[in-house]
């Protein structure tokens, strides 16, 4: 997948300049959509690349620097705009180039194999799943070998860096700042973001032995801070209150970097003041203290020392007095407990349960004393605690101390070594004058010497490249050319053809306009002949080659694989070639409206850097028909959606585990799977022989269902069912297709031997005709006609066989989508679309040949769909959950009653001698 960062040139005016983007190529259209970064969902634009050109990026004159652009290209358009790229590095814009040809020479050289059939897409090997995607083998135009070795020979060999391709995701957007090209807000944002990690940096900075410019704030620090300061100052002060005179003794600096967490920043100005007054006096920070300021130091140590041990001498008489106090309280309860238990004797209580009651007390007495004691332990540990940080406070000093003395001292060394290096500069200036200049020069020219050398390979590189891009254009105008004068072919054949019709049906008018007396041979009789078998032709393989000038619109096959034109019955062959025909200008209508094409484009654009998820727009677009191109795709998508929590809890390979069980094991459902494969789709190509693709592939879906769901093994529908899913997906993905349909959309019952939930779900449907058609209802009541046998395959194999191949696929589309609910939509949007044709009919037999066929000469999907999920709403699915629940109790007690009379029949026959030549079908296969 080719994306990656670019930096995109944007603005206007001052505020013009280059915009870090996240790139993403799509194959299906050949654009560059750029967006705003790899995790945003809408693009920003896109570049049309199969109609562009490139080129190098030349530098504004008078630009900052010639680096800045240095990995910049073009990419021009035909309208005349031109876009500019940057890439981190050359080797990276090398890349984006290479790769950028070489999608646009396999687009455009596949679109002449694509554009055969207008009903396919541009790409066809976008979509290379199923057995429709081998029909579109993306077979490219014989192209020209020598400019196929040429373009090999000028490719630049190259390799991307980590800002392009799918991993490039996780890094960072590179950003290369302008002293020009900034924006008012990004500017005040990157003040922002500096500020707070300088803030954020604080504490690491201070731990840092060298202090430079660039730790400190410019600002002065805001009033919350010098609050906050103030108070802990206040809180130390107070701590450390015991151990003032040794601090004033041992440093000269007030400040504490351990257990300040915050300390407000000096002024720039203030720092630079107190370095000038430093450097200007030449003294040191130890001079600060001096005369008698060491006398005060001195007496106050003196009455330090005094007060300290008085303290400690209060401290050991309070210890004595604590001590005495709990002594006595000893004392007073053991009398208490003595004269509680003499009393307790002389009124008569047990003495065991004195002596009992006597030895709980020593207990507790003696519990009371550890606990007394582990007190005190915990006192005596928390006053060490405290010295402990009172000791680590005086190191921070020191420490601080230390730190502000380097850095006095490291001021003094600077000063020294500037002062040192411009006398050296001066006594050597005079002696090596002539030197010096000959040095500058000779290095001026090798730098200018290696200057030359990069610009030279540079340009060979450039020049290579757009030697390549000449070529290719060239090459892909011949090509385009090519495609024209073809076009231009079939077009004169098409506008003959149709002159040689327009002009046989007016001499059959003409003729048709004369009565005819006698029974002789007529003109007419001979010119619609030749119309008939002109009009029952269709091109087949065979004719391929010639078909621009002998042009058939309707081929042999759909691109689905189906038969188009029966080969048995002339007078059905003819109403399939018009339905053929009238389906073909259907389609090229609805090309020509390309809104829903666009609408697929843009959302599959918005989910190239996030995952699909369910929404109402996506809703929509699936009820407007996925499209040929992105069906495959789409379909995978779906039954995974609703299979997710059985494929996680399987193993890897379970497909081809239940495969291979099934074809090693003896299997019940095998014989009927192999009778009924060659009938499955008898009409589609690719399921028309033993020898097709489809039906290995058919067998090896349905053998491997047949293991894993053995109540129902194998129905007959389920292989409609599997070869509708083969045309767009693979093997295991058809399979899991299969389990979607059977044991998530459908009813249990629904493919067993009683078909229960299938005839339930017909009575269901009858309610909801006679709710939504209620018309037609009361017409089929009227004439007795019982239209549930028509409808119940509908339902069984959603469609297949029943209607035209465009419509069955969007019905397709919606039902893997919503479920079956979709199935009472369109099966109710059939009888709505033929309403009034059928209310003409006043004759059961006619009614019930009407609905035998009548859906195949539904052709316009649109109209349909508009009829299936807009007249019918609202169509609740509650309701129709409900209806099956009823209706399914009513249709289990019918079954036990007719299997209640089959037993009673049974009985019947062995008991009767007449009767017992009397079998039952299922007997009789058995």
């Amino acid at each position: 997948k080719l994306c990656g960062y670019l930096q995109k040139l944007s603005g206007k005016g001052p505020l013009r300049g280059f915009r870090s983007r996240w790139f993403v190529f799509d194959p299906r259209r050949c654009y560059l959509y750029y967006f705003k970064g790899p995790q945003e969902a809408l693009p920003l634009g896109h570049l049309d690349i199969a109609s562009a050109c490139f080129s190098y990026h030349q530098p504004e004159a008078g630009a900052a620097a010639a680096g800045d652009e240095a990995a910049a290209f073009e990419v021009h358009s035909p309208s005349g705009a031109v876009a500019v790229l940057k890439a981190a590095t050359r080797q990276d814009m090398t890349y984006w180039l290479q790769e950028l040809q070489q999608k646009r020479w396999e687009y455009c050289n596949n679109l002449d194999a694509a554009q055969r059939d207008s009903r396919t897409s541009p790409t066809p090997s976008d979509f290379a799943k199923g057995l429709v995607a081998k029909d579109n083998p993306g077979s490219i135009l014989s192209q020209n070998a020598s400019a196929e070795r040429a373009r090999n020979i000028l490719a630049v060999e190259t390799s991307p860096t980590d800002l392009v391709g799918e991993q490039a995701a996780s890094q960072p957007a590179p950003v290369q700042p302008s002293a020009i090209n900034f924006s008012l807000k990004q500017w005040s944002t990157d003040i922002k973001n500096s500020m707070s990690s300088l803030r954020k940096g604080n504490n690491e900075n201070r731990r840092s032995v060298f202090y430079t410019s660039e730790e400190w704030e410019l600002l002065d620090p805001t009033p919350k801070d010098l609050e906050d300061s103030m108070a802990l100052e206040e809180k130390r002060k107070h701590l450390a209150e015991g151990s003032k005179g040794r601090r004033l003794t041992s440093s000269a600096f007030p400040f504490d970097f351990g257990r300040i967490p915050h300390k407000p920043r000096r002024p720039l100005k203030d720092m630079i003041g107190s370095g000038k007054a430093r450097n200007s006096n030449d003294s040191s920070p130890t001079e600060w203290c001096s005369g008698n300021g060491n006398k005060l130091v001195s007496e106050l140590q003196l009455k330090y020392q005094s007060q300290q041990e008085e303290l400690e001498k209060l401290k050991k008489d309070l210890m004595s007095q604590k001590e005495l106090v709990r002594l006595l309280q000893q004392t007073v309860r053991s009398s208490q407990y003595d004269k509680y238990f003499a009393s307790r004797l002389c009124e008569g209580v047990p003495k065991e349960k004195l002596e009992l009651l006597h030895q709980k007390d020593d207990q507790i007495l003696g519990l009371n004393n550890q606990l007394e004691k582990l007190n005190l332990e915990k006192d005596s540990l928390q006053q060490e605690v405290k010295n402990l940080k009172c000791k680590v406070g005086e190191l921070n000093e020191q420490l601080g101390m230390l730190m502000e003395t380097i850095q006095a001292k490291d001021e003094v060394i600077m000063k020294l070594s500037r002062q040192l290096s411009e006398c050296e500069d001066n006594t050597s200036a005079q002696g090596g004058a002539a030197n010096s200049s000959m040095a500058t020069c000779t290095n001026k020219e090798l730098q200018e010497l290696d200057r030359l050398k990069d610009n030279l390979q540079g340009y060979k590189t450039q020049n290579k490249f757009l030697n390549k891009e000449i070529l290719e254009l060239s090459a892909l105008r011949r090509n385009a050319e090519a495609r024209e004068r073809e076009w231009q072919a079939k077009y004169t054949s098409l506008e003959a053809k149709l002159c040689q019709i327009e002009s046989k049906y007016l001499i059959l008018l003409q003729e048709m306009k004369t009565p005819v007396c006698s029974e002789e041979q007529s003109p007419a009789r001979e010119v619609i002949t030749q119309l008939l078998e002109d009009a029952l032709k269709v091109e087949t393989s065979e004719q391929a080659e010639q078909a621009f000038f002998k042009p058939h619109l309707v081929s042999e096959y759909d691109i689905y694989g189906f038969q188009t034109v029966p080969e048995d019955d002339d007078e059905e062959k003819l109403v399939a070639k018009s339905r053929a025909l009238d389906l073909r200008s259907l389609s090229l209508s609805e090309n020509r409206e390309i809104s829903t094409g666009v609408k697929w484009e843009n959302y599959l654009a918005s989910t190239m850097n996030r995952e699909m998820m369910r929404c109402v727009e996506l809703k929509n677009l699936i009820r407007s028909g996925i499209p040929h191109e992105h069906r495959s795709k789409m379909w995978k998508w779906c039954v995974n959606l609703h299979v997710k929590k059985f494929k996680d809890s399987t193993v890897p390979g379970y497909f081809q585990t239940l495969l291979q069980n099934a074809l090693e094991k003896q299997n019940p459902a095998s014989k009927q799977i192999e009778l009924d494969l060659l009938r499955t789709l008898p009409n589609n190509k690719h399921y028309s022989s033993p020898t097709s693709e489809g039906i290995q592939k058919l067998r090896n879906v349905l053998l491997a269902f047949s293991w894993r769901n053995p109540d129902i093994g194998y129905c007959q529908g389920l292989n409609r069912l599997v070869a509708i899913a083969l045309l767009y997906l693979e093997q295991e993905d058809a399979f899991w297709c299969l389990v979607t349909i059977v044991e998530v959309f459908m009813p249990r019952d629904y493919y067993t031997k009683t078909l229960l939930g299938s005839q339930v779900d017909q009575r269901v449907f009858k309610d909801l005709m006679s709710e939504k058609l209620p018309r037609l209802h009361s017409h089929f009541e009227q004439y007795k006609v019982d239209y549930t046998l028509i409808t119940f395959n509908w339902f069984l194999v959603v469609f297949v066989d029943s209607v035209v191949s465009d419509i069955l696929f969007k019905i397709w589309d919606s039902f893997l989508y919503e479920g079956p609910k979709v199935i009472f939509r369109f099966a109710l949007a059939l009888f709505k679309y033929k309403e009034e044709e059928i209310l003409k009919l006043q004759d059961s037999m006619a009614i019930f040949k009407y609905l035998r066929y009548f859906t195949r000469t539904i052709l316009d999907a649109r109209k349909l769909t508009g009829i299936a999920f807009g007249d019918l709403n609202p169509f609740p699915l509650r309701q129709i959950r409900n209806r099956r629940a009823y209706h399914l109790e009513k249709v289990r007690l019918e079954l036990t009653e007719l299997e209640a009379i089959r037993e009673d029949f049974l009985r019947e026959r062995d008991t009767c001698v007449e009767k017992r030549d009397l079998i039952s079908d299922d007997e009789e296969d058995s």
